[in-house]
């Protein structure tokens, strides 16, 4: 690539700061909270932004029956797509839809208040800062005048906090789209190829109520519950003996999330449900580790015999594996970013689960890479006060902008290609 593909990404960049700042101010302040997961007026100013600033949005509403089948109210998916010539396709996704706020927030959750450098609302970090790093990032090669070779596509779906079934899966396994390689939403200071699984799974205890005046009566659920509790929290001191070989997975971990039951405090307990996530690190196998939970589950029910067990999988995300597909995008994010971030930037993996992985399973190789600080604490991702420094934004834009330049083969057009493919440096 050369210097005067990379000198107008950059200079379009630094023109469009305060442009792709408000752009990113105006999609926080609309709600997504998922749940509820009422999605679809999010989706419809995002995509009259992305209109505005002269992209063509393609906008597929997901049926009504599969949204409730998947726990939201609604979901329309976006799609961009910008066709350079013929070439290899890059999407690029990035979710709208953000946990609750929650309590504890010094600022307005969906006021994108500026301070110091730092705007702040739900969501300014995960992801939606990357809707606007990637748009602008298109944006950034539309008008470098670069001949490329090749389609970027830009998915933004609005069902990642529930699982990514009605969003990237969808998109992929209904052939709206078939991208060849593909780059999901991260942070700035690290190049994530690999990342963990989740398994999530719903026990039941259900008893027999009875007066609390004479509990022998009954069959007390939250007891049974209790001794499964036990045995769970007594395996999982195990999994620290465990460790991933690939840098920032770190052990697999059990977390008991949600629990609830019982009718009064004068009645034996006649049903218990709690839910447990376990991560799953990418050398593990999900099947066996669901088999060996279900076995722990199972041998502490035999202490209470008279209560039934139900145990359900409400959610499997498998893990996210380095590629060899994938080692190029890799490392041209690596060595761009390293310039731009001006610190030596990374590929590593995470401890979370991300959409990243609809995308491998469809074979797609996938990395993640976009705005943020070094860390998620640091960004108080899916804590209060979230919050992104914008020269991350604008920095990061530039880093994706180039990474796709260099992946579609961007070379000064001449002549005869600018007659084919006008441009304007504006």
């Amino acid at each position: 690539m050369n210097t005067a593909i990379r000198d107008a990404i950059h200079t379009f960049v630094e023109a469009n700061r305060e442009a792709q700042t408000n752009f990113l101010a105006q999609i926080v302040k609309v709600p997504s909270d998922n749940p509820p997961g009422d999605c679809d007026r999010a989706a419809a100013l995002t995509a009259t932004l992305l209109e505005g600033l002269g992209l063509i949005v393609e906008r597929h509403k997901v049926a009504e029956e599969l949204v409730k089948a998947n726990g939201m109210i609604s979901v329309t998916n976006l799609i961009v797509r910008r066709r350079f010539g013929p070439g290899p396709i890059i999407a690029l996704n990035a979710h709208g839809d953000v946990v609750p706020p929650g309590t504890g927030w010094t600022k307005d959750p969906y006021g994108a208040e500026i301070v110091d450098g730092w705007m702040y609302g739900r969501g300014v970090a995960v992801s939606k800062s990357d809707i606007a790093t990637y748009a602008f990032a298109l944006l950034a090669l539309e008008k470098s005048c670069a001949q490329l070779s090749g389609t970027v596509e830009l998915h933004i779906t609005y069902d990642e906090e529930a699982g990514g079934e009605i969003g990237p899966r969808l998109l992929l396994e209904s052939g709206l789209s078939r991208p060849d390689l593909a780059l999901g939403a991260g942070f700035s200071y690290g190049v994530v190829t690999a990342h963990n699984g989740a398994l999530h799974l719903e026990i039941e205890v259900i008893g027999r109520s009875a007066h609390a005046a004479k509990p022998f009566t009954g069959v007390d659920a939250l007891e049974a519950a209790n001794a499964i509790l036990t045995a769970l929290y007594d395996w999982r001191r195990g999994l620290a003996a465990k460790a991933s070989t690939i840098a920032g997975i770190g052990s697999p971990q059990m977390t008991i999330g949600l629990i609830s039951g019982g009718i009064n405090t004068n009645v034996v307990p006649d049903r218990v449900v709690f839910r447990l996530d376990r991560r799953l690190i990418p050398e593990e196998n999900p099947a066996g580790v669901e088999a060996e939970l279900r076995e722990v589950i199972a041998k502490a029910a035999k202490q209470n015999s008279e209560a039934k067990v139900l145990v359900r999988r409400i959610l499997l995300a498998e893990p996210l594996t380095p590629t060899p597909a994938g080692e190029k995008l890799t490392r041209a994010l690596c060595a761009f970013a390293s310039q731009i971030m001006g610190e030596e930037v990374k590929a590593g993996g995470v401890p979370l689960y991300t959409d990243a992985r609809h995308y491998a399973k469809a074979g797609v190789p996938i990395v993640l890479f976009g705005a943020g600080p070094h860390t998620i604490e640091e960004a108080n991702a899916h804590r209060a006060d979230e919050r992104l420094p914008l020269s991350d934004l604008h920095k990061a834009t530039e880093v994706v902008a180039l990474t796709l330049a260099e992946m579609l083969g961007a070379h000064e057009a001449t002549g005869e290609e600018r007659q084919t493919r006008p441009c304007s440096s504006g």
